[in-house]
């Protein structure tokens, strides 16, 4: 196999995060996009709330704080641009017994970390609005929302391939060589295998952004992390949705907790819980369903069980370091591995959604 032409920039994963920075780069050098997939958004993308947060939950130091509020604001800014259907609908972070202390924190560290339209709600004001719901208080975020997370990919693609990026599907990378100066993949295709050369290699492979690096030949092994699977199912509620906002309890230590979401045709579903499994699996658990039952009737004692039906899972790329969990986005460039022209984005799960065009705005300025 002899090397093509040597590309400027390769990014390798067609999820929400590489189609970002594919539309990004594209104006100013040559960018080829490789999906193992026959489509975009296969995995994480696709399988989520899709919801637009608003940086309440990240430490204000943090790379998911920052980037989830520049994504936010740069997210709805692309929605109403390009009309990607989307709807500024709120979010309720929801507090019974026991919950006030945990409401308290949560309201302290979003305003700490510069969340904005942020109001604190009473018992009384829950009963005018959303009688249904069972709290004595709750935190209201205005810049919350929902967007429909298969037109803005679609539209990502668009855009970067008006660019003349060159995506391409079925494409799996097998190996990667560090070599001085470039990159050498070995890539699968469905006519025959080839290799690859590129200047700068962008990983956003998702949950497979780990796993690659284990064939990346020359990348310091111990600068790769541990990655968990974790599965969150959900449920669909079946007739009437009984608000038009989304309804979260307090979060939890690996996740949001089970919370309620609406999507743009009004249809209410319920998770993900955190599930943790060894080996990729997207089949609902339907063992699950007391558990859901008993975290919904926290917030809707009159919840129907009988209007619950499995709907779909995603899996989460947890990360460990030295045993233990690392909660932020782990971006790692020269300063981080040695190598330079190579970035690895990993575990890069929720705000996921809403961080990437912050993400891709980041990449650019230094690249």
């Amino acid at each position: 196999m002899q090397p093509r032409e040597t590309i400027d920039t390769v990014i390798i994963g067609a999820g929400m995060i590489g189609l970002a920075i594919a539309r990004e780069l594209a104006p100013s050098r040559s960018v080829v996009l490789l999906e193992q997939e026959s489509h975009f958004g296969e995995h994480l993308s696709s399988r989520n709330s899709e919801v637009i947060h608003a940086g309440l939950y990240y430490p204000p130091d943090s790379l998911k704080a920052r980037l989830c509020l520049r994504g936010n604001t740069l997210l709805y800014r692309y929605c109403q641009e390009q009309t990607i259907p989307y709807r500024r609908c709120g979010k309720l972070i929801v507090a019974n017994a026991g919950q006030q202390d945990s409401l308290e924190q949560l309201h302290h560290n979003a305003l700490n970390s510069g969340a904005e339209g942020l109001h604190r709600c009473t018992q009384q004001w829950l009963q005018r609005q959303e009688p249904w719901l069972h709290a004595s208080e709750a935190l209201l975020s205005e810049n919350s929302g929902i967007l429909d997370s298969h037109a803005l990919m679609g539209r990502l693609a668009e855009q970067a391939q008006e660019h003349h990026a060159l995506l391409c599907y079925r494409h799996r990378v097998r190996r990667i060589n560090c070599e001085p100066g470039h990159f050498l993949l070995q890539v699968d295709s469905d006519d025959s295998p080839f290799e690859l050369q590129c200047r700068q290699l962008i990983n956003t492979a998702g949950l497979d952004a780990v796993p690659l690096l284990k064939r990346c030949s020359g990348f310091p092994a111990k600068k790769i992390p541990e990655q968990r699977l974790a599965r969150g199912n959900y449920f669909s509620l079946s007739g009437h949705s009984p608000t038009r906002r989304l309804i979260y309890p307090p979060p939890e230590a690996d996740g949001l907790g089970i919370h309620l979401t609406v999507d743009l045709a009004g249809q209410a579903r319920f998770g993900p819980d955190v599930e943790w499994i060894e080996h990729r699996d997207y089949q609902v658990n339907s063992a699950r369903l007391p558990h859901f039952e008993e975290a919904i009737r926290r917030y809707w004692p009159d919840l129907n069980t009988d209007r619950l039906s499995p709907a779909y899972t995603g899996i989460r790329p947890k990360l460990f370091i030295k045993g233990e969990p690392y909660r932020d986005f782990l971006l790692q460039g020269e300063k981080e591995h040695g190598i330079k022209g190579m970035i690895n984005l990993l575990g890069i799960e929720s705000p996921g959604l809403t961080a990437a065009l912050a993400i891709a705005e980041d990449i650019a300025k230094h690249s």
